[in-house]
């Protein structure tokens, strides 16, 4: 299983990034989908969730309105689209997939003027 993410960096606050997850070696289409994210000095949380088929999505209240959570199942790819981005969203962001073990390398994300 190797679960890829991309797409982090540094943007000012208010500026809007989209982190991608490539994913591979596992049946991507029949796993629900997460992303997570952890703070310094924070502990690791779950900050969407999209279901297998994409039909139900659902966020952490501290970033519902501002990031959105999609996938495409011929790429086995899933990503986060991330708008209106404040400092306190700050975090090595990871992919993973839901029920199991699996993580990402993680992504990190600095919102800074």
């Amino acid at each position: 299983v190797q679960l890829v993410e991309s797409g982090g960096g540094l943007v000012q606050p208010g500026g809007s990034l989209r982190l991608s997850c490539a994913a591979s070696g596992f049946t991507f289409s029949s796993y629900a989908m997460t992303w997570y994210r952890q703070a310094p000095g924070g502990e690791r949380g779950l900050v969407a969730l999209i279901t297998s088929t994409g039909d139900i999505t659902d966020y952490a209240d501290s970033v519902r309105g501002r990031f959105t959570i999609s996938r495409d199942n011929a790429k086995n790819t899933v990503s986060l689209q991330m708008n209106n981005l404040k400092p306190e969203d700050t975090s090595v962001y990871w992919c993973h997939v839901h029920g199991r073990n699996y993580w990402g390398q993680g992504t990190q994300v600095t919102v800074s003027s």
